[in-house]
């Protein structure tokens, strides 16, 4: 009797709407499993559409083009002799919900509707979509003409079951369901299903993997069983990058591990797997089995077909392996990377341009960039044909092959160094020598004519001259003066990243790279349209801190070691007049805090849901070594007066890759006023009750 099943998963690049790049690249995935043997296929949530489609799942088309898409796929070839597991959205009794459509041998299984929606942090499933609230029912669903033609049927089961094969049991969870409290997993395995399923829509945050990774090996190691994970990867049209991390477990192990940043726009895990193994395992809890015996059943749909062979004693079985994660410096070099890839080859443009500054932030970005040529070029290398199509276009020359990170940063990166009266010749040469190491294209340019234009225009039309602090000057007329400059560099950022390629005599125009932090950001420590505001910023949503160890990650692997004295160098706007010649303004001191106490700050007011009051009081025991109550208190009213004031320039904040839970992204991720009451009068009176 067979007793070993062999399943596939994979982790699919998809990209919202673009319907027939994803057919490919499913009916490749299927390819793939089919060769190795695979007998069931297992997909990324809502593969055939893409998982960030967003207000498009309103639109009928959206729909009929997923139908036309899973048509496609019933008729190929490629899908006999699979079940095939794949994801779109289905309208059934006019209500619209995200769906796995089950298949074989061109007849419809299941179709089974998601149960527990996603609707936190970046999610908003149920704006699109309505929770399955039927437990173990199943009704019947009215196929369209299109597949009826294909299928035969005119019905098929719509609902909440699990699917009977000759020799094992099959039930399907979606993404959050793994993540609720009580996921249908369990039930499901004490009704005595032996394979589960999860197909994902999981976006990266840096050390977030290991957390999913102990959800899907904890799936099976109270119940026992085999659980199969796919995902989606890559960036499909915003600021989430999906990270992959396919996987295959049994009785609470791994057995096969996917990748989680790579290149590749399709990777397929295949493992063969003993059913016998799962069942010795769960023969000997007997809590379980008293439990199974209560349990209330699921309803079955049958299905005349095995996962196994009658013939398989010699087939060799998966093992367990030991799940091998990125440090978060790692995730910073291979995630934003990949997702700006992703987007550089998906916008058609010819590169990056970026403001190189000199400081820590934009040389972190630099060196993303530097990763993602890393990547292209390895890819190319290990023979990705798909990479290798892209490096060509975007370079416009049918016979490159990128084989150098440097010599193909040069093609595809520029970097500019925008200079004024206040800037230091340190910054200039770091600037430049990082350029040298990394290969990219790098201008040297100086904007004092521009910012007198400016400034003249004002004092012409109104008789007043605006002076810095330090000659006299007001504040205002200080921080007018120095958001001129940031300004100007936003301004001429676009006119080089538009034209540099016209003057080199090459086609093409260039993405703008952004370089604030996520702390920065939080505080609002950045001119509104300034170089802040670009294209994309690949660092917008990591930490300062994480940066830093960044930037020694990249000296210790890549030998940049143009930023050590990058690294050693206080953080500087460079915006107002150096003294003797050296930089007088610094970051922190111009916040009135620090990047660490910035973290700190972020973490609480997000995470840890934590308004004025509540901040407070968790600080004065976690700084109670190092500040006063009365300092505690100096400190918090602070932050949330400046983050309060500043919270507009959220609303036009640069798309970010979102890295952090903590991130102020006011797009969707961090929803929140930005016309505050800033003496928060009612919240600091309460905080100087507690200070007396």
């Amino acid at each position: 009797m067979g007793r070993e099943v062999t399943v596939a998963t994979c982790a699919l690049n998809q990209w919202a709407l673009d319907f027939e790049g994803n057919l490919e690249r499913i009916v490749r995935s299927i390819v793939i499993a089919r060769s190795q043997g695979a007998r069931y296929r297992l997909g990324p949530e809502l593969e055939i559409c893409g998982y960030g489609c967003s207000d498009h799942y309103y639109e009928s088309d959206t729909l009929l083009h997923s139908f036309q898409v899973l048509e496609k796929l019933l008729e190929s070839p490629a899908t006999r002799d699979i079940i095939c597991d794949v994801g779109m959205p289905v309208l059934h009794r006019n209500v619209r919900y995200n769906c796995r459509v089950i298949f074989l041998n061109k007849k419809i299984l299941l179709i089974r509707p998601k149960i527990v929606l996603a609707n936190a942090g970046n999610y908003r499933e149920l704006r699109w979509f309505t929770p399955w609230s039927k437990a173990r029912h199943v009704e019947e669903y009215f196929l369209p003409r299109i597949i009826q033609e294909v299928t035969g049927q005119e019905t098929v089961p719509f609902g909440d079951a699990v699917l009977a094969t000759k020799d094992t049991c099959l039930g399907a969870e979606m993404c959050e369901e793994l993540w609720t409290p009580n996921s249908p997993h369990i039930d499901m395995g004490l009704d005595g299903v032996e394979i589960f399923t999860n197909s994902s829509g999981s976006h990266h945050v840096l050390r977030k993997a290991h957390t999913r990774v102990d959800l899907v090996n904890s799936a099976t190691a109270k119940n026992g069983g085999i659980y199969i994970f796919a995902n989606q990867k890559g960036c499909d049209g915003d600021r989430l990058y999906y990270d992959g991390c396919a996987m295959i477990s049994m009785n609470g192990e791994t057995v096969a591990q996917g990748s989680q940043f790579s290149l590749d726009d399709v990777e397929v895990l295949v493992a063969t797997l003993d059913l016998e193994d799962v069942r010795s395992y769960r023969a000997e809890i007997s809590s379980r089995n008293l439990a199974a015996s209560k349990v209330n059943p699921y309803p079955r749909i049958k299905v005349n077909f095995a996962l196994s062979c009658p013939d398989d004693v010699a087939v060799p079985t998966c093992v367990p392996i030991q799940w091998r994660y990125h440090s978060p410096e790692e995730e910073i070099s291979l995630g934003p990377a990949c997702w700006l890839w992703d987007y550089l080859r998906r916008s058609k443009q010819a590169g990056f341009l970026l403001p190189l500054s000199g400081g820590m932030d934009s040389s972190a970005t630099a060196c993303i960039v530097y990763s993602m040529c890393h990547q292209v070029c390895l890819a190319v290398k290990n023979g990705n044909a798909d990479v290798l199509a892209d490096a060509r276009r975007i370079v416009h020359d049918q016979t490159y092959i990128p084989e150098d990170p440097r010599e193909f940063c040069k093609r595809v990166f520029t970097t500019c160094y925008m200079a004024s009266e206040n800037s230091s010749q340190d910054t200039c040469n770091r600037a430049k020598l990082l350029a040298e190491q990394i290969g990219s294209y790098h201008i040297n340019l100086n904007i004092d004519v521009a910012v007198k234009a400016v400034v003249g225009i004002f004092s012409m039309v109104t008789g007043r001259t605006p002076r810095f602090s330090v000659y006299g000057g007001s504040s205002r007329e200080s921080l007018a003066l120095q958001n001129v400059q940031a300004r100007i560099r936003m301004v001429l950022a676009y006119l080089f990243a538009q034209l540099t390629l016209w003057a080199r005599g090459m086609p093409g125009g260039l993405l703008v790279l952004g370089s604030a932090n996520v702390d920065e950001s939080l505080r609002g420590y950045l001119t509104k349209y300034d170089c802040s505001s670009a294209d994309i910023n690949p660092i917008g949503g990591i930490s300062k801190t994480d940066l830093k160890n960044f930037i020694q990650y990249c000296i210790e692997n890549f030998q940049l070691t143009a930023l050590r004295s990058i690294m050693s160098a206080p953080p500087t706007a460079e915006l107002e007049p150096l003294v003797d010649g050296q930089v007088a303004q610094t970051d922190e001191a111009d916040m009135g805090m620090t990047y660490a106490e910035l973290s700190v700050y972020g973490k609480l007011r997000k995470i840890a849901k934590a308004g004025p009051y509540s901040m407070f009081c968790k600080l004065i025991n976690m700084w109670k070594e190092v500040c006063t109550p009365r300092e505690v208190a100096s400190k918090v009213k602070h932050f949330f007066r400046m983050y309060s004031v500043n919270r507009h320039k959220m609303t036009t904040l640069t798309p970010s890759y979102h890295a952090e839970n903590y991130s102020p992204d006011d797009n969707r991720f961090d929803l929140r006023p930005f016309l505050y009451n800033t003496t928060w009068s009612w919240q600091f009176r309460c905080i100087d009750k507690q200070v007396n």
